[in-house]
Parts: C-alpha cells; sequence; structure tokens
C-alpha cells in the first residue's frame, strides 16, 4: 500500500505543486542547520529549471508515515544522528517505494551517518558516483563530479550513493557542503559563483529524482 501511494505522489507532482522536506532525526545532531537552504534552492528551481516546487519545504521525522508524502528528503547537520528500528524500517520501505534521501556533511557528521545508512541497508556499501553519471550532467553539467563548496578538511568533495536495482535511492555528499552554498549570501559570504555553483548542483538533483 506505501508503495502504491508514493507512486500516486510522485505522478501527481507532474501536475500540481511539488513538496519536498527536511528531516528531523535524532542523536543530538542540528538537523535544523542552514536554514534558509532549502527555500533558496527551491526557488532557483523553480526560476531555473521549471519545477512547481512549494516554496516552503515541509520538516518530517524519519519514522513519520508523512515520509511517503514527499519525492525528495534531505538531511544535514553537523553531529551525531540516531534511528531506531523503527525508523529504519520506515526509511528503508520509503526509499525502495520510490523515495529519495539527500545526506549533505555539514561538516562533522560523516563518522555517525555512515553507521546509520549501513543499518538502513545492510547489504549494500556507499558506491562512489562517477563524473559521468546523469546526476552531474544536467540541466547543468559538472564534468569533474561535486562541486567543493567549502574547505573543511581540505579533501576532495565526493558524492557516494546507494543503488537499488539500479535506481539511485540515497545520495550522500561528503567534503562539499552544498548545503552552506545553498543559504543566503550573507550567512557565508560565499562569492556569487560558489553559491551558484552549490545551487545549480542543487538543480540537478532535483531534476534527477523528478526525472527517473
Amino acid at each position: 500500500m506505501k508503495k502504491v501511494f508514493l507512486i500516486l505522489v510522485l505522478i501527481s507532482s507532474f501536475s500540481y505543486s511539488q513538496e519536498i522536506a527536511l528531516m528531523k532525526y535524532n542523536g543530538g545532531g542540528d538537523w535544523y542547520a542552514n536554514p534558509t537552504s532549502l527555500p533558496n534552492l527551491i526557488k532557483f528551481t523553480n526560476q531555473n529549471i521549471n519545477t512547481k516546487i512549494k516554496t516552503k519545504p515541509a520538516t518530517v521525522e524519519p519514522g513519520s508515515p508523512d515520509l511517503f508524502s514527499y519525492p525528495f528528503v534531505h538531511m544535514t547537520g553537523h553531529g551525531n544522528v540516531v534511528f531506531n528500528d523503527a525508523e529504519i524500517l520506515n526509511l528503508r520501505n520509503y526509499m525502495l517505494s520510490g523515495g529519495f534521501l539527500h545526506i549533505d556533511d555539514n561538516f562533522g557528521m560523516d563518522e555517525f551517518i555512515r553507521k546509520e545508512i549501513k543499518k538502513i541497508f545492510p547489504n549494500n556499501n556507499l558506491i562512489e558516483i562517477p563524473a559521468n553519471h546523469a546526476i552531474f550532467q544536467g540541466p547543468f553539467v559538472f564534468s569533474s563530479g561535486l562541486p567543493k563548496i567549502h574547505e573543511h578538511d581540505g579533501k576532495r568533495p565526493q558524492a557516494f550513493g546507494i543503488f537499488e536495482n539500479n535506481r539511485l535511492v540515497l545520495l550522500y555528499t561528503f567534503e562539499s557542503d552544498l548545503g552552506d552554498g545553498w543559504e543566503d549570501a550573507d550567512v557565508h559570504n560565499d562569492p556569487k559563483e560558489v553559491r551558484e555553483k552549490a545551487l545549480k548542483m542543487g538543480a540537478n538533483i532535483l531534476n534527477y529524482i523528478f526525472s527517473n
């Protein structure tokens, strides 16, 4: 029933306003970091790639049945993340039913989130997504793959994914910090070209999930 429901949500999203959500999780990490990022990304994509996303994102918890109402859920933060058994099952069912989870490490989340992803998909490994993957090809081209927005540890940016039946169901962006780039210009004082690069990559992610 959940699978049928989500398919209907995805189909109807092409005729009516789509709605995306921010995940509110437990564990102590600041799930609420970057409060202006998703609204700015929505505004950018509605103006530049003809999406029809509601301007205010929803907030959803990982164990909630409401999760299945959103084709795209974004998750970010700096610290600890903990999913209980019910949340793990709900998240797995959500992604296997057509939902998409984007996790953006806002620096400090990596050691925690990898453990939780493994609980959700114990038989799958995070796979680095190559630069020639469709998510980097349009509508904006990133020939080198995931862009670097903030330095943090100075490591190269990496996009990791969980695939089910050749479908990307979970995207984990590491050492990039797209969400910071989506924030209001005066939050981090990033140059215009850096913010634009982050927003374009975010638009690619949304375009990918609404097209696949």
